[in-house]
Order: C-alpha cells, then structure tokens, then sequence
C-alpha cells in the first residue's frame, strides 16, 4: 500500500472544499500559491509572509488576518472580505481588489501597482507609504483613508 503525503496547499484546499472553517489558523510562511481558496473564512489567520500568488480568494472572509509581509500579487480578491486585515509591506501588485471590504484595513508599506481596485471599499484604511502606481481606483471609496507619503496617487 502507498501512501501519497499531500502538501500544505492540498490540504487547505481540501479543508476549504470540505467546507472547514479555518478562522485563526496559523499558516505563516506558507505556500499557497494559485490555491483555490474562494469563499473560505480564514477570519483572524496569521498569514504573514505566507505565498498566495495567483490564489483564487473571491468571496473569502479575511476580516482581522493577519497578511503581514505576504505574497498577493496576481491574487484574484474580488468581494473579499479584509476589514481590519493587516496587510503591512504585503505585495498586492496585479491583485484583484473588485468591490473588496478593506475598511479600516492596514496597507502601509503595501506594494499595489497595477492592482484592480475598482469599487473597493477603503474606507478609513491606512495607506501610509503604499505604492498605488497603475492601481485602477475608479468608484474606489476612499473616506477617511490615510494617504500619507502614497506613490502612484494625486487627490
């Protein structure tokens, strides 16, 4: 009989298909990347550093993770949920953020070039030496937001 040890992206894959909340858990430093991980809640997970290249993350609940330092680039995070998420120096850039809830979110540090931020909801995020060069902002919601030192963005 053999036996096949599945890796960590297939296992958090399986987890998410299997319907598993993965709220809190700690997956820093892992490679996920292009993981299908759509709709899953991974509310309050310790991400940071993890590799989420090219992740499918449409839908997902990521209210309070903590994604310090993480690899998003190519990410498809359309109607995400990252309220509070700390996404500090995380590389968003190429991202899709369509209608994303990054409400007091913060970005500081955050490399978003090129990223897709359409109808993204920003508000009172922190923003804080980001780097918005080609970042599509179009019906973005900035209210309260903090701009300070942002590359990439004129008022």
């Amino acid at each position: 009989m053999t036996f096949r040890v599945l890796t960590e992206r297939e296992q958090v894959e399986a987890a998410v298909a299997a319907g598993t909340d993965l709220s809190g858990t700690v997956l820093s430093g892992a490679n996920l990347s292009d993981t299908d991980l759509s709709g899953a809640n991974l509310s309050g997970t310790d991400l940071s550093g993890a590799n989420l290249s090219g992740a499918n993350l449409t839908g997902a609940y990521l209210t309070r993770a903590n994604l310090f330092s993480a690899n998003l680039s190519g990410a498809n995070l359309t109607d995400a949920y990252l309220t509070r998420a700390n996404l500090t120096r995380a590389n968003l850039s190429d991202a899709n953020l369509t209608d994303a809830y990054l409400t007091r979110a913060n970005l500081s540090g955050a490399y978003l070039s090129g990223a897709n931020l359409f109808g993204a909801n920003l508000t009172g995020a922190d923003l804080t030496d980001a780097d918005l060069t080609r970042a599509g902002l179009f019906g973005a919601y900035l209210v309260g937001a903090d701009l300070t030192n942002v590359k990439g963005y004129t008022r």
